[in-house]
């Protein structure tokens, strides 16, 4: 392997294009960086959806926008990320498109998975055992092996000022702080990661009900319907969150005491901005794909036959969510909240 000499190192390039959850998972590695390489200007690659994530990060200088819509956009940008004169290219995404402008990089260190057809691109190599390590201490283990630093475990999500100030004064005026605020939120990108609305709205009940928290229902775009049925469906009061973009919804999980999320981007923004989190897992595998940290929680009928299906649709009655026992999930919150000193902290805020 391919030794990297750290004073040869003033220009680094990270590429994860997409989801917004890989790309939060991705940012363990700034701290790390930064550590190793501390006047060096750290760069990232990713699509336009996932810029968000990384906005209002002083960590890193710039972020570049890939556009696999155009080809000639495409062919563009390798041109135009060879003058920029890398030192350094660590590609966590490592398809054929980001092999292929790490190739054409010219620079001295080029690193990423080997995969066939790809090994071309990259002088230095990431572990092959994809699914031997969570999704964020996968990233970690590729530092360590091209001997770099791996100490910090941090996740970052850039939250603007503004941001900040609309989730403070949204809960000022629409929740007491003398109560637990508890989040839930029902996106889940495929289908049969979401759990379904009447079992969400039998969670939050629960919750209201053993700890007389409130209850903000936290939706996006594709969310709105099934967050219309929790709420509908709620035998106690629960408050329906504003229409925001994704920044402004990171910073309303961020003023949540907790949150009760799917295998989601919102899950991986809790653990980003310190909100403790439990996620509820059916067809992913929350080993490798669950909350990053100790301070969380996650959920699965690790009994079930069909458990860890992968599929993008259920094709049985999606018992992975509707069997969820509520007395399993409420220990699990239980959990949560001890480890996490959330009735402490409140009777400290009162």
């Amino acid at each position: 392997m391919l030794p990297i000499n750290k004073e040869k190192v003033n220009k680094i390039l990270i590429i994860k294009l997409r989801g917004i959850g890989d790309v939060i998972l991705s940012t363990v590695v700034f701290d790390n960086l930064r550590k190793d390489f501390p006047n060096s200007q750290i760069d990232f690659l990713t699509e336009k959806p996932s810029k968000n994530a990384l906005q209002d990060l002083k960590i890193i200088d710039n972020i570049l926008i890939f556009d696999r819509k155009s080809t000639w956009n495409r062919f563009k940008q390798i041109f135009e990320i060879r003058r920029k004169k890398y030192n350094l290219v660590l590609d966590f995404f490592s398809n054929p498109s980001t092999a292929l402008i790490t190739f054409f990089s010219g620079a001295s260190y080029r690193v990423g998975f080997p995969y066939e057809g790809r090994k071309y691109a990259y002088n230095i190599f990431g572990p092959k055992e994809r699914d031997k390590f969570h999704a964020a201490q996968l990233h970690i283990e590729f530092l360590k092996r091209i001997g770099l630093s791996s100490d910090s475990l941090e996740l970052y999500f850039g939250l603007s000022d503004s941001d900040k100030t609309f989730s403070y004064n949204y809960l000022s005026s629409n929740t007491s702080n003398d109560k637990l605020v508890v989040g839930i939120s029902p996106s889940g990108g495929w289908d049969s990661k979401k759990c379904d609305p009447v079992k969400f709205a039998e969670i939050a009940d629960n919750i209201a009900e053993k700890y007389d928290a409130q209850i903000l229902l936290l939706w996006g775009p594709d969310d709105k319907v099934d967050a219309l049925q929790i709420h509908n469906i709620m035998k106690h009061k629960s408050i329906l969150a504003p229409d925001t973009d994704i920044k402004k919804m990171a910073a309303l999980l961020s003023g949540c005491d907790f949150v009760v999320a799917n295998d989601s981007g919102p899950m991986h923004i809790c653990t980003a901005v310190g909100t403790p989190v439990l996620s509820l897992h059916g067809p992913t595998n929350p080993y490798l794909q669950g909350p990053f940290g100790d301070k969380h929680e996650w959920i699965r009928i690790d009994e079930l036959e069909c458990i860890e299906c992968n599929l993008l649709k259920c094709p049985k009655k999606h018992e992975c969510f509707l069997d969820l026992p509520i007395e399993r999930v409420m220990k699990k919150i239980d959990s949560l909240i001890k480890k996490n000193s959330l009735l402490e902290r409140l009777n400290e805020k009162n």
